[in-house]
């Protein structure tokens, strides 16, 4: 019950109390007349505000009655207890034990925390269900109160200290660009930015969203700088695939999103899109851009030349690329025996038809025909164009061949009932290649955020 009800009802407690004796302070009432009335009054039953019917003995009466002379109207109103929202039969202390583990578990009931904190012996005394209420309302702590104060904290400014702490991750959609066969499509951009100095620590622009371009931005963090503590995304299609999560898990790379609807939590990222779109974007002729490689290649200019070197508001005035900088020593370096390229690749499995071949995203691969009809498991590059891929077999874990690309023009050369042509199992060296020279963050502080790293050849 609010202060607003609290006081109706007061209000209306006082009218009843005042109907009741009004008659009875009559001046002119002799004693016995007031006696036989007040005797009658305490033999009937009254709807008490708050109450219902209820019968009031004649000392209730007569104490109303006194009230009222002393102090007229006024003396007719309820007094407020001393102990209201104080369940008399918790101490102070235990109340404020509840309460406080209360707050810090919004989602419990009153009843579940009393219920716990009776079993560790905390709380000794067992309050009515009635008066627990009254304890939580009091303190405005009710459930609703309290899972709305929760949501609100999630919501409020968070900032990191240490570079790649946290990175937040989106996509933005900006202008429209001729695609290699002409057509005009939407060139969307994606950037990774680092929560404790704002700087871009990676950005690209794809004709659609995708997340194998959100993996390899992660890849060339992990790569170029060290390891990520979190990435910090929305709901889209490019941060929620499950091949994108085994990969972070494998890596132990936690990633969280944000609401749906909820953008406010993205905040650094939404505000360096909008500096985009003002500083890049606006003064920019469409007209002018050939490509998207050419789009990327203006964009990642304006981003170390300007961007990065400009003063930051959020960063008490610090560039994005000094306080990089400053805090890079506090990176944690990636482990060097780990092997990027082979953690990146996709895992999927397929039944192998009567023809001993397999089929990954409509192209034909083939694999021994000792595998017809069983169900084999495989891994691949997706950054691969579908037609040069070469799919890694698997079996219990362990790495059994090769499956290549059927080469239609060569199976037609086969001469029918000869002995099947077999496909060789190729022989895979299990040796670890040498870790990598080790590369301090700093190293690559004064770097453009799309460093050309070394990449494995491909076939």
């Amino acid at each position: 019950m609010n202060e607003t009800e609290q006081n109706d009802r007061r209000a209306k407690i006082a009218d009843f109390r005042y109907q009741l004796v009004a008659e009875l302070a009559n001046p002119y009432l002799k004693a016995a007349e007031r006696q036989r009335l007040i005797l009658q009054k305490a033999a009937m039953e009254h709807e008490v505000p708050g109450l219902g019917r209820r019968r009031l003995s004649a000392s209730c009466i007569r104490k109303w009655l006194a009230l009222y002379r002393s102090h007229g109207r006024a003396g007719l109103d309820p007094r407020h207890r001393r102990d209201i929202g104080v369940a008399r039969s918790l101490s102070p202390a235990e109340a404020a034990l509840l309460l406080n583990y209360l707050e810090s578990n919004p989602s419990l009931t009153a009843t579940a925390v009393l219920r716990t904190l009776q079993a560790d012996g905390r709380i000794t005394a067992d309050p009515s269900s009635s008066s627990l209420s009254r304890l939580v309302r009091r303190a405005g702590m009710d459930r609703t109160q309290r899972l709305r104060a929760a949501q609100d904290e999630k919501n409020l400014k968070f900032d990191f200290f240490s570079p790649l702490e946290c990175v937040q991750a989106d996509c933005m959609y900006t202008l429209k660009l001729p695609d290699s066969k002409g057509v005009h499509r939407v060139a969307i951009l994606l950037a990774f930015l680092d929560d404790a100095t704002r700087r871009v620590v990676y950005a690209t622009f794809r004709f659609a969203e995708s997340s194998v371009a959100f993996e390899q931005g992660v890849k060339h963090i992990l790569a170029a700088h060290g390891r990520i503590g979190r990435l910090y995304c929305d709901n889209g299609g490019p941060f929620v695939g499950m091949q994108t999560k085994r990969i972070l898990d494998a890596l132990g790379v936690i990633i969280s999103h944000s609401r749906v609807g909820k953008p406010s939590g993205r905040g650094k990222l939404e505000r360096f899109f909008r500096t985009a779109r003002e500083q890049f974007f606006r003064p920019l002729d469409p007209r002018s851009l050939k490509s998207l490689q050419d789009l990327e290649q203006r964009f990642h200019s304006w981003l170390e030349s300007e961007y990065h070197r400009a003063p930051h508001r959020g960063l008490e005035g610090a560039t994005p690329l000094e306080r990089w900088i400053e805090r890079a020593h506090l990176i944690i370096p990636l482990d060097p025996t780990l092997n990027l390229q082979e953690l990146f690749l996709h895992e999927d499995s397929r039944k192998v038809h009567k023809d001993s071949t397999i089929t990954l995203d409509g192209v034909l691969f083939e694999v021994p025909s000792t595998l017809i009809g069983r169900r084999i498991s495989f891994r691949y590059d997706p950054s691969t164009p579908p037609a040069r891929r070469r799919l890694e077999l698997r079996d219990n874990g362990q790495t059994i061949g090769e499956a290549r690309r059927v080469d239609s023009y060569a199976n037609a050369h086969v001469k029918r009932g000869s002995t099947r042509k077999e496909l060789q199992l190729t022989d895979v060296d299990h040796t670890v290649p040498p870790p990598p020279a080790t590369r301090r963050p700093v190293d690559n502080s004064l770097s453009a955020s799309r460093l050309d790293l070394p990449q494995q050849e491909q076939p």
